[in-house]
C-alpha cells in the first residue's frame, strides 16, 4: 500500500486535474517531495498507574547517502525544509498505511503503537483515545533529539478508521451519553432494522462494564457538568477525519451535536461491521460541527481498507482536508470538494440515496 516516491509535487489547482474527456486523477494520493523518516518512542503515563505508550514518530525526512529508495527511513534525518509540520494523530495500524502517503506532503505523525479494534466494546474506548491525547503532549513538549522545531502540536489532526474512527470521532469534541447508550441497549433487541445477538452482545457489553470504563475516562470527564461526560479532547486538535467510524450508540444526538472542529467523514455504502447507516450516517446527520463533510464510497464494504485503490483515495482526501485545516491550504479545498467527488459515479458527497 505504500507509494512509489518521487520529488514531484501536484500543482493545487481545478484546472490541473480536469480535462473535458476524462474525471480527474486522485493527484494527492502522489507523493509530495518529502521522504518519510520513523522513530519509536517509550513513554510511560503516570496519572493512569504508570500504563506504557509506545510512540512511532512519522516525519519529513532527507535521503539517507546510500539511498536505496526505501519508501520509510528508519532514524532518518530530518528534512527541516518546510518545518514546523502539523501533526497527525491515529493508531500504529493505520499510520503504518496512510503515513507514508501524508508525511511526503509536509506532515508530522504520532502514532500510538499496540492499540486495536475491540470485540466487544470494552473499556479501549477511553483508553485508547486518551493514549492518542497522552502522545500529543510528550511530542509536544518533549520531541526528540534532532527533531527539535519539527513538529507543529498546534495544528494537530485526528485520523482513523474503524475502531481509529471511533477515536478520531471521541476526539473531535464529541460527548459521551451515557443514557442514550444503556436506552439503545435495553431496546436493542426490538430495533428495526433487526439487531442480530452478536451485534447486541458487540455493542451492549459495555453496559455491564460501565464503572471500569468511567474510572478509565476519569472523574473529570465521567463526571461533567450536566448528564453528558466531558469530550475527551483538546483545543490543539483542529479537525478529524472519522474513516467507517463506530461510536454512535456512545454519543448520541446531544453528544455529537457537541462536535465543534471541522470533520470529514468516510463512509462505505456496504459495510455491515460498522454499519453505513447507523454509524456513518447516524453521526454525520448529528455533527455538530459548522464544517462537516461526507464522503461516501458507493458499493465498498467495511474491507475497502485493504484495497490499494481505495486506500490511495482516502490518502487524497485526507491529504486534502488536512491541507486545507492545518496547513492553511485553501487551494486544496477543491480536492474534497462536491464538484471534485461528482467527476465519480462511486464516490458521493454526503450521504449515498441509492441509484
Amino acid at each position: 500500500m505504500e507509494p512509489r516516491i518521487t520529488a514531484t509535487e501536484p500543482q493545487a489547482t481545478q484546472e490541473s486535474v480536469q480535462t473535458p474527456e476524462l474525471p480527474a486523477a486522485f493527484p494527492l494520493s502522489e507523493p509530495g517531495p518529502y521522504r518519510t523518516g520513523r522513530l519509536q518512542l517509550s513513554f510511560e503515563d503516570p496519572s493512569r498507574d504508570h500504563r506504557p505508550v509506545g510512540v512511532t514518530l512519522w516525519y519529513p525526512a532527507l535521503p539517507p547517502d546510500d539511498d536505496a529508495g526505501s519508501h520509510v527511513i528508519t532514524d532518518a534525518a530530518p528534512d527541516l525544509a518546510g518545518a514546523p509540520y502539523p501533526l497527525i494523530l491515529s493508531s500504529t495500524k493505520l499510520a503504518s498505511v496512510f503515513a507514508p502517503y501524508l508525511v511526503t506532503h509536509g506532515f508530522t505523525w504520532a502514532s500510538v503503537d499496540k492499540i486495536d479494534y475491540y470485540i466487544p466494546w470494552n473499556a479501549e474506548l477511553a483508553r485508547q483515545p486518551l493514549d492518542l491525547l497522552f502522545a500529543l503532549d510528550q511530542v509536544a513538549a518533549g520531541p526528540p533529539t534532532g527533531l527539535e522545531g519539527m513538529i507543529d502540536a498546534d495544528q494537530a489532526g485526528a485520523f482513523g478508521y474503524s475502531f481509529d474512527g471511533y477515536n478520531a470521532l471521541a476526539l473531535s469534541g464529541a460527548r459521551i451519553d451515557p443514557e442514550f447508550y444503556l436506552r439503545q441497549c435495553t431496546m436493542a433487541p426490538s430495533l428495526e432494522p433487526a439487531l442480530g445477538p452478536f451485534w447486541i452482545t458487540y455493542y451492549c457489553s459495555l453496559s455491564g462494564g460501565w464503572d471500569e470504563f468511567a474510572a478509565e475516562a476519569g472523574d473529570q470527564i465521567a463526571t461533567g457538568g450536566d448528564d453528558l461526560w466531558e469530550p475527551m479532547t483538546d483545543e490543539r486538535i483542529r479537525a478529524v477525519m472519522p474513516m467507517a467510524p463506530e461510536g454512535a450508540w456512545l454519543f448520541g444526538e446531544r453528544g455529537l451535536a457537541a462536535v465543534d472542529r471541522p470533520t470529514l467523514l468516510i463512509g462505505a455504502t456496504e459495510d455491515v461491521d460498522c454499519d453505513y447507516a447507523r454509524e456513518a450516517v447516524y453521526i454525520f446527520e448529528h455533527l455538530g460541527a459548522s464544517d462537516k463533510s461526507m464522503i461516501s464510497f458507493v458499493g465498498q464494504d467495511h474491507y475497502m481498507v485493504f484495497q490499494p485503490q481505495m486506500v490511495a483515495r482516502m490518502a487524497h482526501f485526507a491529504v486534502a482536508f488536512f491541507g486545507t485545516q492545518l496547513q492553511g491550504r485553501s487551494d486544496l479545498a477543491w480536492y474534497y470538494s462536491p464538484d471534485f467527488v461528482a467527476q465519480y459515479d462511486d464516490l458521493a458527497w454526503g450521504v449515498y440515496g441509492g441509484g
